[in-house]
């Protein structure tokens, strides 16, 4: 007996991610927040699997918050929640407290804010170089930018 095969529309599903325009509008908002309150920071944008869609980085911002602010936009696009919830999340589980943490690219502090349309994962956004909160805030004014 042969199996049966499958219909065309079973074998592959459509995605959205977002557009390069958008991510680019993004990062540069954050920026000019970041410029209104007197810090330096990285700000990244990525599409719904945590692929790089578009970076920015002011003269002077830290070195190391390249990395973190592209992985705070993949840890918020890949899990879809933003980076400042993940303690919550992991709550009193200890061997998730322990464990999770230390997984490449996870980041847990904020920063990092999925991006959204209609309730459809299409990145994520992640801004390094200030406090948790005035990363959050940068990364907000990307999305604001944006219409979202």
């Amino acid at each position: 007996m042969q199996p049966r095969a499958m219909a065309e529309s079973t074998l592959s599903v459509g995605t959205r991610a977002i557009a390069c325009e958008a991510a680019a509008a993004a990062v540069q908002a954050a920026v000019a927040h970041a410029q209104a309150l007197g810090i330096r920071i990285n700000v990244a944008v990525t599409d719904p699997a945590g692929l790089l869609m578009a970076f920015l980085r002011m003269p002077g911002a830290p070195l190391h918050s390249i990395d973190i602010a592209i992985d705070k936009a993949y840890t918020a696009a890949s899990f879809g929640v933003p980076t400042a919830q993940w303690l919550e999340l992991i709550g009193d589980e200890e061997a998730l407290r322990i464990g999770l943490p230390h997984r490449p690219r996870l980041v847990v502090f904020g920063g990092g804010l999925p991006i959204r349309e209609a309730d459809v994962l299409i990145g994520g956004i992640g801004v390094s170089g200030g406090s948790a909160a005035q990363d959050e805030d940068c990364a907000r004014a990307g999305l604001s930018a944006i219409g979202l």
